[in-house]
């Protein structure tokens, strides 16, 4: 197993790129993969990508540039990720969920793609979190759900419905409410 690890990278002993049967990992230029990480075959991911320890991510997942996976993070696979993406600890990201550019996942946040687990067969459809929206802590998600452009997910949120755009979800179960001024506006991820 040959994976393609870009130029100025750092990666811990103890990480695992190329895991799997399919096609070797390709990993942009300038990546800090710290211990206990895995990636599995089959995934693509841009340059400037960080992650913290025990990272797992896996087959036929795209990730952009300029992203951070925080400790402890799992990106269940056939997922994309965009670019100037921030998602913290302990995060959950299931299969079939699409995240677009500049998006903040807090600490702790639960993304479902089963609506019956385990109950009946359902099509696996995870959530969509389009560009510039930000998720708080310890919120989750539930299966098919979208989250509009510029929309903000309190921490502790169950959002069972679609929040449109540039609207604040708020609650248990999670209700719209007007964005507050000083939420208004577009993210500026930095690391």
């Amino acid at each position: 197993m040959s994976a393609e690890v870009g130029v100025e990278s750092h990666v811990d002993d103890g990480v695992t790129i190329g895991y799997g049967d399919g096609d070797d990992p390709v990993i942009g230029d300038r990546a800090r993969i710290r211990a206990g990480t895995i990636v599995y075959d089959d995934v693509t991911i841009g340059d400037d990508f960080v992650t913290g320890h025990n990272v797992l991510v896996r087959e036929h997942t795209t990730i952009g540039d300029g992203v951070l996976l925080g400790t402890e993070t799992v990106v269940d696979g056939t997922t994309t990720i965009g670019s100037r993406v921030s998602i913290q600890t302990n995060v959950y990201i299931p299969t079939n969920t699409r995240i677009g550019d500049d998006v903040f996942v807090g600490p702790g946040v639960v993304m479902t793609n089963d609506p019956y687990p385990v109950r009946t067969d359902a099509e696996l459809v995870g959530p969509r979190i389009e560009n510039h929206a930000s998720i708080g802590a310890n919120a989750t998600l539930l299966p098919g759900v979208t989250v509009g452009e510029g929309a903000f997910v309190a921490a502790g949120a169950l959002v069972v419905n679609d929040v449109p755009p540039r609207t604040l979800a708020v609650g248990v179960p999670a209700v719209h409410r007007e964005l507050p001024e000083q939420l208004r506006g577009e993210n500026r991820i930095r690391r």
